[in-house]
């Protein structure tokens, strides 16, 4: 049986509906609650239900959690019941470690304990920074480890109040060196929300041995807009997935959110941060993410941000935080002025520019929710045209969103075409409809994306795979870089 209870009442849901509303341009207010049905974990089995019960509550809109709307890890800390699952399932470390911004010669480590700890990262004789967690992070830390080699494997320690732990997991490889001939893998999806039964995705992905994955948005499914607490429980439980964690330990993990992550269904945050749930949310995310920078920090805040891995260069967009249709606006001033600066200055032999929305026409839903749409097709023929005008090589698009995967092509009377790749259905139940128009559409079961870059060619290849969630390759559709060359 679920432990989610059935529905609102009529009258509280209308008033959910209404808080919503206020709070922001363009909402609606169909909670996604938690799913506890086929859990096999049995940690999940004995902390998922507490995690729910104190901070989610017990309607489906997430208001009735004991702690209040700014609940979390420190108001569990301090309940003896809670204290004794941790000690029963050893999770002082309680979250991570994940993996992220991987560059040649250093990658981070982001880990989140029970309660304030001493942790520090350890590989070989390399140690990083040691770092104390405390209530003001909810007990997160990054730690960054420097002097590695470009390209290599490598095993890693965490030291927890000086007792080591270690796991099979706890390898990566570091990101190659510009102009260094290679070949890897980077997996992308969204679509994301945590269902026990399709689990598995996470560990099967992590055994294909990606370098990188991309979180498109709908990371978690949180759709509560209004209450940080119940937003960290998702996170929460989304980590204490074992093989979400078998995933995260050992591939370095770039996020962004989308409607369900940083508010509720088609959400859009609007131009500045007036509304009052903007920057308290955007800190729950930074605190649950282990990325290169956050928009443009404190002074413009989002999820949006650049990396490289050798010679790929990633542009994560933010389609959500200042999306408004009256102004005509996907990403709002700063975060485009950010794009096509540094789209304009890459210098890798391949760009791809990520999307929680889709990119191209008669793709869906006529454009209401994607960079189709009349009031944000403009901006995005900006982007392209800029791509034109200074001759950009190597552009590729992603997107997540619809409950499918799929292959676009763009064609562009002044420029070769654009592809879009599409992959949002890693472990949702809800599927949405292929689509004939497309270069090739798919929906059966759950998937992600993959993009494989072989840069030893003279005329070097990506490739992007559609793989399923037993690891089965479904697609493959290969371009030489000279097709995506003026």
């Amino acid at each position: 049986m679920n432990s989610v209870r059935s529905c609102l009442p009529t009258t509280l849901l209308k008033i959910t509906a209404v808080i919503a509303v206020s709070l922001m341009p363009s909402t609606n207010a169909v909670a996604k609650p938690p799913i506890t049905d086929g859990e096999q974990s049995v940690v999940m089995k004995d902390v998922d239900p507490y995690l729910i019960d104190a901070l989610y509550g017990d309607d489906a809109a997430g208001q009735t959690g004991r702690h209040g709307a700014e609940g979390g890890l420190v108001e569990l800390m301090a309940e003896p019941a809670f204290v004794e699952l941790v000690e029963k399932h050893d999770l002082k470390l309680f979250n991570g470690p994940m993996l992220g911004d991987l560059k040649p010669t250093s990658a981070k480590f982001w880990v989140r304990t029970a309660g304030p700890a001493e942790v520090q990262i350890q590989i070989g004789d390399l140690k990083s920074d040691s770092v104390k967690t405390s209530s003001a992070d909810d007990f997160t830390a990054v730690m960054t480890v420097e002097g590695l080699e470009p390209f290599t494997e490598y095993t890693y320690t965490v030291k927890l109040n000086g007792k080591e732990i270690e796991k099979d997991a706890f390898r990566f490889r570091t990101a190659p060196t510009r102009n260094q001939n290679v070949q890897f893998d980077v997996t992308f999806g969204s679509g994301a929300r945590y269902v026990p039964k399709n689990e598995y995705a996470w560990s099967n992905m992590a055994k294909s041995r990606p370098l990188a994955y991309l979180g498109l948005g709908d990371n978690v499914y949180i759709d509560v807009v209004n209450r940080r607490g119940a937003q960290r429980m998702f996170y929460y439980r989304r980590c204490l997935s074992p093989a979400f964690s078998e995933l995260t330990s050992s591939t370095g993990i770039y996020a962004v959110w989308d409607d369900h992550d940083m508010a509720m269904n088609d959400s859009s945050g609007g131009a500045g941060l007036k509304a009052p749930w903007k920057m308290p949310n955007w800190t729950v995310f930074k605190q649950n993410w282990n990325n290169p920078h956050y928009g443009g920090g404190e002074a413009m805040p989002g999820t949006w941000h650049s990396f490289s891995l050798g010679d790929v260069d990633f542009f994560m967009t933010d389609g959500r935080f200042y999306r408004d249709k009256k102004q005509k606006t996907m990403l709002g001033p700063d975060q485009k002025k950010w794009l096509l600066e540094e789209l304009a200055a890459a210098k890798g032999k391949f760009k791809v520019i990520a999307s929680g929305t889709m990119w191209s026409d008669g793709a869906d839903k006529d454009g209401k929710d994607s960079w189709a749409g009349k009031w944000s097709r403009a901006e995005r023929d900006e982007i392209f045209d800029m791509i034109n005008d200074k001759k950009i090589d190597g552009v590729i698009l992603i997107s997540g969103d619809r409950h499918r995967s799929d292959i676009w092509k763009t064609d562009r009377p002044r420029g070769y075409p654009l592809y879009e790749f599409v992959s949002a259905k890693v472990t949702n139940e809800h599927t949405h409809n292929t689509f004939p128009n497309a270069v090739w559409s798919y929906n059966e079961g759950n998937f992600w994306g993959q993009l494989s870059f072989d840069l030893r060619p003279e005329d070097p290849v990506i490739t992007f795979k559609c793989v399923d969630i037993s690891g089965k390759v479904v697609k493959e559709f290969p371009l030489k870089l000279s097709t995506l060359s003026h």
